[in-house]
């Protein structure tokens, strides 16, 4: 299919889990990729990513130089604070990542300071960072939290590297689950960016 419209297809070895780890071996393969090119990893997961989502992700490198990649969030629901598949993070002031987890976080022990700053982020899996850095952080050896919370960007965290997130206020939905596919399925139906592309792609079968 990706070939079908031009794209360029890159296999890699199926024994490498981490996504990031991927697409740094993909890049590898790519003749003509520049150390300041910018490489956005997309995970399959999230499938209504929206070209205005890449567009956010990628100011941040842009303009400061010290971070070595960045991330989208999103808002978190009760739901999804619950759920294991949610990667949950927590930020500094700057909206530099302290830590993410698949466990409920931030804690809601003082419910009534929550309220008044109810401050919940989840994951959206979308990494944009230069070439350089990201074989820069490919090298870095695997860590104990990393490999506890299996989320690869704590990585970047335990090493001591700036992970910048930037919030989406775009409504999309990640498919880790039987339900949740059948879920973004009907949402896709629905959705003019998808109706739109299927008919372009139609128009050139």
């Amino acid at each position: 299919m990706v070939e079908g419209f031009g794209g360029m297809v890159v296999m890699t070895d199926p024994g490498i889990s981490r996504p990031a780890l991927r697409v740094a071996e993909a890049c590898k393969k790519i003749k003509g990729l520049k150390e300041n090119d910018i490489v956005v990893v997309v995970q399959g997961d999230e499938p209504m990513v929206r070209p205005e989502m890449i567009d956010l992700a990628i100011v941040p490198i842009l303009k400061d130089s010290k971070i070595m990649c960045v991330n989208l969030v999103s808002s978190l629901t009760d739901d999804q604070w619950l759920d294991p598949n949610e990667i949950k993070v927590v930020t500094d002031l700057e909206m530099n990542a302290l830590y993410m987890s698949r466990s409920p976080i931030p804690s809601k022990i003082h419910k009534e300071s929550f309220k008044a700053n109810p401050v919940q982020f989840r994951q959206v899996c979308i990494f944009p960072f230069f070439k350089s850095n990201l074989l820069n952080f490919v090298k870095l050896p695997p860590t104990p939290l990393e490999q506890a919370e299996s989320i690869e960007m704590l990585r970047a965290v335990e090493h001591g590297h700036r992970i910048r997130m930037v919030y989406s206020p775009y409504d999309t939905k990640s498919v880790d689950t039987e339900s949740d596919r059948i879920e973004v399925e009907i949402l896709l139906s629905r959705d003019p960016l998808c109706q739109a592309y299927l008919t372009d792609h139609l128009a050139l079968s």
